[in-house]
């Protein structure tokens, strides 16, 4: 796709991307009388917040791009004809969110064939917009970033995530391999929202050993956009099943991976 038709996609997903920040806002504000449910398990939690947000954002591309498809966290996958994928996580940071903490986000992505393309995180509470496109750099709040240049894992914050996906003793494992090597770590609540800040040079580093595409593929875009490395999320029809996650800067990316094993899925099944 050429890179003023990205340009084009990239301006109506960071318009429908405000929108959607002010409704899940407005959601943020009155939290107290969200109707709440359990997913898989009572700490991954969902509210009408989730899906209506979730839905403007599917209403809105559909009538903008037709024939792109569409993969989000409440509604699932729509097929497509164009070649792209739209990823949403309408908010992500779910429990921050309802708790009333400011570590939450909307995260609208898109990828094609070779991966991520368009990255698009606003924090409303925060009052941050993020974006990038391949071939556009990652800017926040219309300002240019990159990825950290003088930090590394010993003088930088190292953002970290982990999920019921995976056995609670080798996420153990892997924090006190990251504190032996001299590495800080830190946990914001969101993960969309950390990885932006990998590309904003705010963290070293973040990773994951499961995570899903809608939580990721924004962030993605705006870490390798912002100069940094990824670890490559897979795609077709394995991009509804959750993968594990890495983005750093290059500097730091390879010791990030050797040091959390977050490539070894094998392990981290065990």
């Amino acid at each position: 796709m050429q890179i003023t038709e990205l340009t084009r996609r990239l301006e109506v997903a960071e318009a429908i991307a405000a929108r959607a920040g002010a409704l899940a806002l407005r959601y943020f504000h009155d939290r107290d009388s969200l109707h709440i449910e359990a997913k898989r398990t009572l700490q991954d939690m969902v509210s009408e917040a989730d899906r209506e947000v979730e839905t403007l954002i599917r209403d809105a591309l559909s009538a903008a791009f037709p024939d792109d498809a569409l993969l989000g966290e409440e509604h699932g996958i729509s097929a497509g004809t164009s070649g792209l994928t739209w990823v949403i996580d309408p908010i992500d940071g779910t429990a921050p969110f309802l708790a009333g903490l400011p570590g939450w986000c909307v995260s609208i992505g898109a990828c094609d064939a070779q991966g991520p393309v368009i990255g698009v995180i606003v924090a409303p509470v925060l009052g941050e917009t993020f974006t990038a496109a391949r071939g556009v750099p990652t800017r926040l709040n219309g300002v240019t970033v990159q990825v950290a240049d003088r930090l590394d894992l010993t003088t930088g914050l190292l953002g970290i995530g982990a999920n019921d996906r995976v056995p609670a003793s080798k996420v153990g494992l892997m924090l006190a391999d990251l504190m032996e090597a001299g590495a800080s770590w830190t946990r914001y609540g969101s993960g969309a929202l950390m990885l932006a800040w990998v590309a904003a040079g705010r963290l070293v580093g973040y990773v994951e050993p499961r995570m899903s595409a809608w939580d990721c593929m924004a962030a993605y875009c705006l870490i390798e956009q912002a100069g940094g490395q990824v670890l490559a999320f897979p795609l077709g029809e394995a991009i509804t099943r959750p993968a594990p996650v890495a983005g750093a800067r290059p500097g730091t990316f390879d010791e990030v991976v050797r040091l959390t094993r977050v490539d070894d899925i094998a392990y981290w099944e065990g």
